[in-house]
């Protein structure tokens, strides 16, 4: 097993960071935290499914629901 307690880049990030396309914005601009509420829905309904129980109808709704959000986080 790997722990990593500390990593240090020496370089710091002064509260910025990158995005796909290159470019760099504050982590507290819009599309950083759109990035982030959708990464998170993905994973509450990713635990809903898993307490589903045996419903296949409400499993494949959530299935698409996380696919389209999957979608959503490639065009963001």
């Amino acid at each position: 097993m790997v722990v990593l307690n500390r990593i240090y880049t020496k370089t710091g990030d002064g509260g910025q960071t990158r995005l796909a396309s290159g470019a760099t914005v504050s982590k507290s601009d819009r599309r950083v935290e759109a990035y982030g509420a959708v990464d998170e829905l993905n994973s509450v309904i990713g635990v809903a499914r898993l307490y589903s129980g045996q419903n296949d109808r409400i499993d494949a709704m959530l299935g698409r629901i996380q696919n389209e959000l999957f979608d959503l986080g490639a065009d963001l």
